[in-house]
């Protein structure tokens, strides 16, 4: 199938109608999610994957919105035909709390706080600055939860992200192990390194220390664009490979043919890195810069300072992405997560992107990234998608009975068990219509004894055969001994099959 965009969208907004409690034990009032959605959320609401992004991005994640010259961030993964097809799944994408892009952060309104007059007959709410609490990313992902809850959509199909957004997949994990049904924590660690925490403390210590910044109350003189440019600068060398920076500049000079002898831009490795500084400030707070490396350093999922108890309670299928050339994130920590997810019993897999780019791989290697993430959702089995809360009936329940049931459970089929909670037949509602048209009152006359069935590790691919074939719109799932374990339906997996 061709690759292609979702389009032009566009930037929604959810409030959180309750004060948000965060884990420092402050609270925050009047929160707002900026989000964007791709796809259609399909009638079972089971088809839904959450897309979290890294420490400078935002919810804009795919398509171009009216006028723009790029398209969102990840528009090599999400779309039609990609591993995040639209076409099947609906994919959500948010700004976290304490961000700068439409999601309540330092630069908000806060709302505790009275205008100030900056004229005669002007004036302006105070932005939090400062008095913006520590948020971590517990709290990050408990705001996405409200946001994902608001669709009423029970468990996620997905949840993926690389570097800031893989630590948010694997708090996600944690969180809410009942909730994410697969994972896919790209290039990131379930801690932050002591180096890594050192690279964000040179960051913060640059906006700090521009005398624009005015501890955090810049927002009507003017943001401290010099110090924001310089942390851009110094984390963007961490996103970089020696190798990929050799490729792409070498030691050539930018616009001059040999060595100026003083303090002004020879190497183009030098303009590269004042440019990607210079855009940066346009586009984010300083103050959200501050807030969030500083959850990046907070964030540990040890517990008792083992990984292996922290991801005790783990029940999502994993699929971990590293970076072979990525020193910021190197591999070993995801080998990390693997080690104590493999202690845990957890269904996980590993790859490693191979690239030259470094940690900004997950960003650019499109072939290899569409390649292990549609393997990864596709490779569905029946227990991935089954319901396992089933109305059921037995051999001495009345038609009527049976027919009340049904419809109060909304279901056209019910599974007939027997003591041992053996499957031993299952009625339909073109049995009870049959029952009614042949005046019958004796359910073993009109259920169906030689039930087709399939089991939980079955792959989806076969039982939507065995469906089609039998023209069949659900299949009793049933463990070695017969016994009943679930019940899925064709609408539960339409979704998956579409366009394959």
């Amino acid at each position: 199938m061709k690759k292609e965009s979702v389009g032009i969208v566009e930037t929604k907004f959810f409030k959180i109608a309750k004060d948000l409690k965060l884990e420092s034990g402050k609270t925050l009032s009047d929160v707002t999610i900026a989000y964007e959605t791709y796809g259609k959320l399909n009638k079972e609401k089971n088809n839904a994957i959450l897309v979290c992004h890294a420490l400078s991005g935002d919810a804009h994640a795919a398509g171009w919105h009216e006028g723009d010259k790029k398209p969102g961030w990840w528009e090599i993964l999400i779309g039609p035909g990609k591993a995040l097809d639209s076409e099947k799944y609906f994919i959500i994408s948010s700004n976290i709390l304490g961000g700068c892009q439409g999601s309540t952060g330092p630069s908000s309104i806060n709302p505790n706080s009275p205008k100030i007059n900056i004229g005669e007959k002007d004036s302006e709410d105070i932005k939090y600055g400062l008095d913006f609490p520590v948020v971590t990313i517990k709290d990050m992902v408990k705001a996405q939860k409200k946001l994902v809850d608001s669709f009423k959509i029970k468990k996620l199909l997905a949840v993926i992200g690389g570097s800031m957004g893989g630590m948010q997949v694997l708090q996600w994990m944690v969180s809410y192990p009942k909730m994410v049904k697969k994972a896919i924590p790209i290039a990131t660690a379930a801690h932050s390194s002591p180096q890594q925490i050192a690279f964000n403390e040179v960051g913060r210590q640059a906006i700090i220390s521009d005398a624009n910044w005015k501890n955090g109350n810049y927002y009507l003189s003017g943001p401290p664009e010099n110090g924001l440019a310089v942390a851009r600068m110094v984390a963007h060398i961490t996103y970089l490979s020696n190798e990929s920076m050799y490729e792409k500049f070498g030691r050539d000079l930018k616009d001059k043919e040999e060595l100026s002898y003083d303090f002004t831009m020879d190497f183009q490795v030098e303009s590269y890195l004042h440019y990607q500084g210079e855009s940066f400030v346009k586009r984010f707070d300083a103050n959200s810069y501050l807030y969030i490396s500083k959850a990046i350093d907070y964030f540990d999922l040890s517990s008792n300072g083992s990984l292996i108890e922290g991801f005790k309670d783990v029940k999502s299928k994993v699929q971990i992405i590293a970076i072979e050339s990525d020193w910021l994130y190197p591999s070993d920590q995801s080998k990390d997560i693997l080690t104590a997810l493999n202690a845990n019993n957890v269904e996980v897999s590993y790859n490693e992107l191979k690239s030259s780019y470094g940690h900004d791989a997950f960003l650019l290697e499109g072939g290899q990234l569409n390649y292990l993430v549609s393997n990864f959702l596709s490779d569905t089995v029946v227990k991935d998608l089954m319901y396992h809360d089933i109305t059921t009936i037995t051999k001495d329940t009345k038609i009527e009975d049976a027919a009340k049931k049904m419809l109060k459970e909304h279901v056209t089929h019910l599974p007939v068990i027997g003591e041992d909670e053996k499957l031993i037949g299952i009625i339909t509602a073109w049995d009870l219509s049959k029952s009614i048209a042949i005046k019958c009152n004796d359910l073993n006359e009109i259920m169906t004894k030689n039930v087709k069935t399939c089991t939980s590790n079955d792959p989806i691919e076969k039982i939507a055969s065995k469906m089609k074939k039998y023209d069949i719109s659900c299949l009793p799932v049933v463990d070695e001994d017969y016994k009943l374990k679930g019940i899925i339906t064709t609408d539960q997996i339409s979704h998956l099959l579409t366009n394959s």
